[in-house]
């Protein structure tokens, strides 16, 4: 047993097991995010439980999936079907490209949906104090479902940087408590920030695209050939990268943080005019 640890304990482990760590909390922002959404969705006496419960079984069957695709790999890579409609639907299909897609028009759907609901409530007020729209259950259920689909995005980029299992699954296990440590101050920030969930949604809209976008490429990628990348309408399907999603969000916080402050000051200036 020493022996074992000592095998994994060398510096390449080691700094692979920092990276993987910085990989999960970077590629776990959006994932959190969902979570202290969609647990709003639950009764109010449960959603505490509905986050921890949700997170647990999440990362719990993030190792099995990790463990699952570190031995078939190479058969989730293969295209099961490829697509010639010359001009309409071109090019390969595998799991990969399955899972992304189901997920990104999930996540579109759940982010146009709470946003219409938004617009439609008379009292806000009494929204957020009778907020029993599903049940416990059905909310665990969802979010343990939403963690696999982003997991599979960041199980994937785990594996091409190391495939030695302890290391991998003891990153995933580290972002788990993480996410269990900061869940509650998140929702709870949301909470009191209102507006904040707004500009929450309209990011889970943008994480939707990117995932239509890894799936146009996940078969060419898994297979090192272009010709499988999905075309739609004769044009390809491109993934957009990180850093443009990251600097999308920080474009998308830095509006909302300025208006929510010039509004501010808007209104203080109009209350002062208004006792002069």
């Amino acid at each position: 047993m020493l022996d074992y640890v000592a095998q994994l304990a060398t510096l390449e482990n080691l700094g692979n097991l920092l990276m993987l760590c910085f990989l999960q909390a970077v590629l776990g922002f959006d994932n959190l995010l969902y979570i202290s959404i969609e647990s709003q969705r639950a009764p109010v006496a449960q959603q505490a439980a509905v986050r921890r419960w949700g997170i647990l079984i999440a990362v719990a069957l993030r190792v099995i999936l990790l463990f699952v695709m570190i031995r078939l790999i190479d058969a989730m890579a293969e295209p099961f079907y490829i697509f010639d409609w010359t001009g309409v639907l071109e090019g390969g299909v595998n799991f990969a490209t399955l899972v992304f897609v189901i997920g990104g028009i999930f996540i579109m759907y759940t982010a146009v949906k709470e946003i219409g609901h938004m617009l439609t409530i008379h009292q806000l007020d009494t929204d957020v104090e009778q907020k029993s729209g599903k049940s416990a259950t059905q909310v665990v259920m969802l979010i343990v479902l939403m963690n696999l689909i982003f997991s599979f995005d960041s199980v994937l980029s785990a594996i091409a940087i190391t495939d030695v299992f302890p290391i991998l699954a003891t990153a995933i296990l580290l972002s788990g408590l993480a996410m269990l440590l900061l869940a509650d101050g998140v929702t709870r920030f949301l909470e009191k920030n209102r507006m904040y969930e707004v500009l929450g949604l309209f990011i889970l809209l943008i994480v939707g695209v990117v995932l239509l976008g890894e799936a146009g490429q996940a078969a060419a990628h898994a297979m090192h050939d272009d010709s499988l990348a999905l075309k739609v309408g004769g044009y390809e399907v491109i993934p957009m990268s990180k850093t443009t999603f990251y600097f999308s969000v920080l474009v998308l916080v830095a509006v909302e943080v300025i208006q929510s402050g010039y509004t501010r000051k808007l209104n203080a200036e109009r209350r002062t005019g208004a006792k002069h």
